[in-house]
């Protein structure tokens, strides 16, 4: 697969079924033939990702910034087949890693770059010898699993000297160069997608260019066949310096680690209405078990409802996917290593955590009805007299999202207040309501309802944090249950 490590990958299979010939045939979205991932595209309409056959790409990314730099391969196979048997289609790590990924061997006692200089890999003849046959592994073991790598070249080009490495690194000369060398190397691996930045912020048109050039150096390397965008610093996105540049295919935001609506995720709406469009998608809300805001001391850890919320704000705000993230496991943290900010268990615990899980549920409710037709819409829900409770605000803000073509509509409540509808979104003359659980995947049929005016909903529960999907259906349509696995809905 590889160019440069091509003999092991027989036997670098993933070790489990991820689903039967049959699902992998009709969720086409998942992979391409035998189940694994394909090349990638936007799609006509430029709102989503798409097979090379049309079929829509779900990504559902989590955040393993240091996988290549902290995890040996037993590791990485054991993290890998728990994101995928957890329904996750992208695995985000780092090349040149931040924390101290330069300087710090992986685990077996390589490091990437000869004195520091990226247009001087280190490489050594024969298997297993250097730094890159352990990320040629895992991108190889990932893509058995039916996982892609939004694999980024390094943790930004400004480096933070904290863990011990100056911010003169990359020139864009040398951006190109090294980027043009990965390219190359990763050229025939059909699951890349590549995510420059890293957390650094865009300070300057120096910044600029080497940010350009490396863009520049991978498209020539892979021949242009991988799809291409930016991780920004917190509150940031990508569409901010490069929207109009021809080199980013979609726009990132890393909208960061708070817990509130209002001022970061209805920024997702903001670039899914810039012109010329582009595909969207958030690369990085609030971690599972964060400092909320940084701040643990006044606003605790975060917990499962917090990263929930995000999943659906982004989601029907008009995403095309959307990025998980546990505060253990970015930085791979266990016992034995230097933590940061405080995580509260070690990396192979915190991989079962209960946000973690509940991610796919939000995959598998957007795959059950059309995919490429779906706009974001708040305007489905009725205003009340006092805003502040319906739509609601920070943290107790509900959001819509619907079909163009007037097939289904949906609302996510985050809380269990009774809400209005207008039901002349939906286009037929019956609409079949259901309740959608985030929490754990199941759908519960309300009825059937006689479209006109508006329509009160009440939740299941009317307790705090416990959030519940409104799907409202053409009943003509006969969709399948929310959140049916097993088919997929034509687009």
């Amino acid at each position: 697969m590889l160019q440069q490590s091509t003999s092991t990958s027989v036997g670098r299979r993933c070790s489990f079924v991820l689903f039967t010939v049959t699902v992998f045939t009709l969720i086409s979205a998942t992979a391409g033939a035998a189940g694994k991932p394909g090349l990638l595209k936007v799609s006509e309409n430029k709102r989503f990702l798409v097979h090379e056959d049309g079929a829509p790409f779900f990504y559902l990314g989590d955040t393993a910034w240091e996988l290549f730099h902290r995890l040996n391969r037993e590791e990485a196979d054991r993290y890998l087949k728990n994101r995928a048997d957890k329904g996750y289609t992208a695995i985000q790590a780092v090349a040149l890693a931040e924390l101290d990924g330069l300087h710090t061997p992986n685990s077996y006692g390589h490091k990437p770059l000869v004195n520091d200089d990226p247009t001087k890999p280190d490489v050594k003849d024969g298997p297993n010898n250097d730094y890159w046959d352990h990320v040629d592994y895992i991108v190889e073991k990932a893509e058995s699993c039916g996982l892609y790598i939004g694999l980024l070249p390094t943790w930004g080009d400004k480096w933070n000297k904290k863990w011990g490495v100056g911010p003169e690194i990359f020139t864009p000369q040398n951006a190109e160069v090294y980027g043009r060398w990965l390219g190359r190397r990763y050229k025939d691996a059909p699951n890349i997608i590549w995510i420059l930045g890293g957390d650094r912020p865009v300070e300057n048109d120096a910044h600029k260019e080497i940010i350009r050039a490396m863009a520049r150096g991978l498209a020539k390397g892979d021949g242009d066949r991988h799809l291409m965008t930016l991780h920004p610093t917190g509150g940031q996105t990508s569409s901010a310096w490069f929207h109009d540049e021809d080199w980013l295919d979609f726009n990132m935001r890393q909208n960061g680690h708070v817990a509130e609506y209002t001022g970061r995720y209805d920024k997702t709406r903001e670039d899914y209405d810039r012109t010329p469009a582009k595909p969207v998608i958030d690369g990085e809300p609030i971690y599972e078990d964060h400092p909320v805001s940084f701040d643990a001391k006044k606003l605790g850890h975060s917990i499962s409802s917090d990263v929930r919320r995000p999943l659906y704000w982004d989601l029907f705000g008009g995403a095309f996917g959307h990025t998980y993230g546990h505060h253990s496991v970015w930085q791979m943290w266990r016992q034995g290593r230097d933590p940061i900010n405080n995580p509260l268990m070690p990396w192979f615990e915190a991989i079962d955590q209960p946000g973690a899980g509940q991610m796919q549920y939000g995959r598998w409710l957007m795959e059950s009805r059309p995919f490429l037709s779906r706009v974001p819409d708040d305007s489905i829900i009725v205003t009340d007299r006092v805003a502040t409770s319906v739509p609601g605000a920070g943290r107790y803000r509900f959001v819509g999202t619907r079909d163009a073509n007037g097939s289904y509509a949906m609302v996510y409540a985050p809380i269990g207040r009774a809400f209005k509808v207008r039901m002349e979104v939906i286009k037929g003359p019956k609409v079949k309501a259901w309740w959608y659980n985030p929490r754990n995947g199941q759908a519960t049929a309300i009825g059937e309802f006689a479209n006109r005016g508006e329509q009160e909903f009440l939740p299941p529960d009317k307790g705090e944090m416990l959030d519940w999907v409104l799907v409202l259906d053409d009943a003509s349509q006969n969709f399948p249950q929310p959140g049916t696995r097993e088919t997929r809905i034509a687009d």
